[in-house]
């Protein structure tokens, strides 16, 4: 027969045992937690920055699609590509189908990396001493598929 000391270190010891397995579980958890913490908190985000220009340069944009929001359309997305757009309006000739660039200022260097970003090779010089801006971007009607993709 057991003894009453016996009975009562029994349920002493399997309180004992229990604590020593909460404890182990505790110190298991709390690392993984930790370290999830440590891994979520590090991400860094990447923020995607416009090409800076070398080559400042002034753009008029002229709505030539006939496409009511053309211009402002092609106006942002040069500005997100790192132009300046100072002039914006529509043009008096509304049938253009692709867009084009007028260089007024046969002397900016910017002249390639706009018609690159735009990606096309319609670039014409097309000096007017009475326009104060380095081109001229008559917006056709595959403007939708510049400025959504960047290409035509």
């Amino acid at each position: 027969m057991e003894t009453d000391h016996c009975k009562s270190k029994r349920p002493k010891q399997a309180a004992l045992n229990r604590y020593i397995y909460s404890v182990r579980i505790f110190k298991a958890i709390i690392p993984v937690f930790y370290l999830t913490f440590l891994l979520c908190s590090c991400k860094e985000e990447v923020q995607i920055v416009p090409e800076i220009r070398e080559t400042p340069g002034d753009i008029q944009v002229l709505n030539s699609s006939g496409i009511p929001g053309a211009a402002v359309k092609m106006r942002d997305y040069l500005r997100s590509q790192g132009f300046d757009v100072i002039e914006m309006s529509n043009d008096n000739l509304w049938n253009y189908e692709e867009t084009i660039i007028a260089i007024r200022n046969p002397h900016w260097a910017g002249a390639e990396a706009l018609a690159k970003a735009l990606h096309t090779t319609n670039v014409i010089p097309l000096k007017n001493k009475q326009k104060l801006v380095d081109a001229t971007v008559f917006v056709g009607k595959d403007f939708e598929k510049i400025t959504q993709t960047g290409t035509p």
